[in-house]
């Protein structure tokens, strides 16, 4: 990374402190106060410990979010030496939020890092039409993260240095690592007709292969063992380096590991960080690899019980897709399949097994198909999230998508719908599946004019939930993935859409659509209601389950992300990952219940 300017960092706190008051107030972590003594309807105060308030004025919106009018927060008394930060918020609002010495420092630790990461995105931004023109993976080194979470951009556990490599505001690449790991440690799974064998001939060239192949014999020649008891992946280097050379060392000595080499392709961080794509070949698959850091909310490995059944999850999907005439021929929905699998135990840790949950899921690699394997000519990718992307010009990118579609708004937001909620729909009714489709998890696909034609969607074997019991449409599963998957009731399932799009995406949308494109937020929501109900008319034989998942309900739980962060343990060494449902804190309006009026058809422009 380049030095953080003076004005990024700046920029950076402004958009961060902003994001802290309305997020936390979204979740009532803070509760702002209308301000009397400012003689305005839309003047609040948030009063903290020690005599200090901040003020501000802000719109409400839908769900009851808080939009701060621009450069009316204000600190009173005002800081010395300067504008008050980010920073100057936590540290005043500590008493409130009740953090102790730990807490409160490694918030600023998060922090810290996350206003450097965000000041890189601030110095390499670029205008509306240059993002448009940008491939997904380079779109990806210009996403803002995480549109609820306070801090997330912490990679904590990455270095100055590590950051300037590996994060994907770098947009730089990484070769891999690749170690020979034996049966007794480690073991492969993949898909039916992908056996390790055939998935090393498609992801590893020839020379290669004998050349990590010599290694291993050599090693195996001192050691004793047989090179065809080893399975091969790949391994980041900052994670060899932090993890594997030092808590593997046991096993390096003894030779049930080998480090093979460095393979030859270049890789790119998404933005989940773990997960790389080949820039040397787009057409081979993703890999999803564990790192030794924390980010937003975990740590970010690889547990070996997801890793061995993701092969099994995602065939069930496809099955499920392949089998459904409305998935396969009218929609275009892709499960993006893991399609393989390397699980690595360590004996060491698993003896302990109230160890925080970081060292059992140690090491270990998934495939998934690539994004680019999906697309036809002129057809481009990218992540849904990148929809709340604006340019350096202040111009939106969805307003350059609509230009370019020559579609009129509404046209295009239809489309947009229609790509998206029919087949995650279907799942949900139907089959009693629902994905974790938030923006990042969801790629949406558009034809050569920018227009949505359908989406792709990721991390099935922790991110796929199920309903509980035996079910008819469970019974493909293998016993495994039926093992693995969680089990939710109807209206907790929802929230695969009513959280992670609706409130947690759609909540940041529909404002960015009413500025930019000049559709009222009642017309937006107006627009999402047709389309689950084009959907409802078009299965009325799954009526008696559309009132169960609660799509229209009045209201539905709040999901509180930086409350689950910071008040939830989010920086604890616990033993057990979070399996739980999200934090929930109160209830939400929802503005499907109410939404009436809806759009006459859109019509092309001329």
């Amino acid at each position: 990374m380049n030095r953080t300017t003076r004005e990024a960092w700046a920029q950076a706190g402004e958009r961060l402190l902003v994001k802290a008051v309305e997020e936390f107030a979204y979740e009532e972590l803070l509760v702002p106060e209308p301000d009397a003594s400012a003689g305005a309807p839309d003047a609040y105060r948030l009063d903290l410990a020690d005599r200090i308030h901040w003020t501000f004025r802000a719109a409400r919106g839908t769900f009851g979010t808080w939009r701060l009018v621009p450069g009316t927060l204000r600190r009173h008394p005002a800081p010395t030496g300067g504008t008050a930060g980010p920073e100057q918020l936590l540290l005043d609002a500590r008493p409130a939020l009740g953090w102790d010495g730990p807490t409160t420092a490694e918030v600023l630790r998060e922090l810290t890092a996350t206003r450097r990461a965000e000041a890189e995105v601030i110095s390499r931004a670029l205008p509306a039409a240059e993002l448009a023109d940008l491939d997904h993976l380079d779109l990806e080194a210009h996403q803002d993260g995480h549109p609820c979470m306070l801090l997330n951009k912490g990679r904590l556990g990455f270095s100055a240095s590590d950051a300037a490599s590996y994060a994907p505001e770098a947009a730089g690449s990484v070769q891999l690592f690749w170690a020979g790991v034996h049966s007794s440690l480690g073991s492969y799974s993949g898909v039916p007709g992908l056996d390790a064998d055939t998935l090393l001939t498609e992801e590893l060239d020839e020379v290669t292969r004998k050349r990590f192949a010599t290694t291993l014999q050599r090693t195996c020649a001192e050691t004793g063992y047989h090179a065809a008891d080893f399975c091969w992946l790949p391994v980041h280097p900052f994670h060899w380096d932090e993890a594997v050379a030092t808590l593997f060392a046991p096993y390096l000595a003894d030779g049930r590991i080998v480090l093979l080499g460095v393979g030859p392709d270049r890789y790119r961080p998404l933005q989940s960080i773990r997960t790389l794509a080949n820039l040397d070949h787009p057409h081979r698959r993703n890999v999803k690899v564990p790192l030794f850091i924390r980010n937003t909310l975990v740590w970010r490995g690889l547990s070996t019980k997801p890793t061995e059944a993701a092969p099994d999850v995602s065939a069930w999907l496809h099955a499920v897709r392949d089998a459904d005439p409305y998935l396969r021929d009218e929609l275009r929905f892709h499960p993006l399949g893991e399609v393989a699998g390397v699980a690595v135990h360590h004996p060491l840790y698993e003896s302990v097994k109230d160890a925080p949950y970081r060292y059992h899921e140690l090491l270990g690699a998934v495939w998934r198909e690539p994004v680019a394997a999906l697309l036809g000519d002129g057809e481009r990718a990218r992540t849904m999230a990148a929809l709340l992307k604006s340019g350096s010009d202040g111009r939106a990118l969805v307003s350059e998508l609509v230009d370019r579609s020559g579609l009129a708004p509404r046209a295009w937001l239809d489309r947009f719908f229609r790509a998206l909620l029919p087949g995650l729909l279907h799942y949900l009714y139907r089959y009693g599946v629902a994905y974790c489709p938030h923006g990042e998890n969801t790629v949406v696909l558009y034809d050569s004019s920018d227009t949505p034609i359908g989406i792709a969607v990721k991390d099935f074997a922790e991110d796929v939930n199920l309903l509980p019991g035996s079910h008819p449409e469970y019974a493909g599963l293998s016993e495994r993935a039926d093992a693995l998957l969680l089990r939710w009731p109807a209206g907790e399932l929802a929230h695969s859409l009513l959280s992670a799009i609706f409130a947690g995406h759609f909540r940041f949308f529909a404002p960015l659509a009413a500025e930019h494109l000049g559709v009222p937020e009642e017309e937006f929501w107006a627009m999402v209601r047709a389309e689950i109900e084009r959907y409802h008319a078009r299965f009325p034989e799954l009526a008696d389950r559309f009132e169960g998942f609660g799509l229209l309900a009045p209201e539905f739980d709040r999901v509180a992300l930086n409350r689950e962060q910071l008040l939830g343990g989010g920086f604890h060494d616990r033993a057990e990952k979070d399996e739980g449902f999200d934090v929930v804190h109160g209830t939400l309006a929802n503005p499907l219940a109410v939404a009436t009026g809806v759009p006459q058809e859109p019509q092309e422009q001329i």
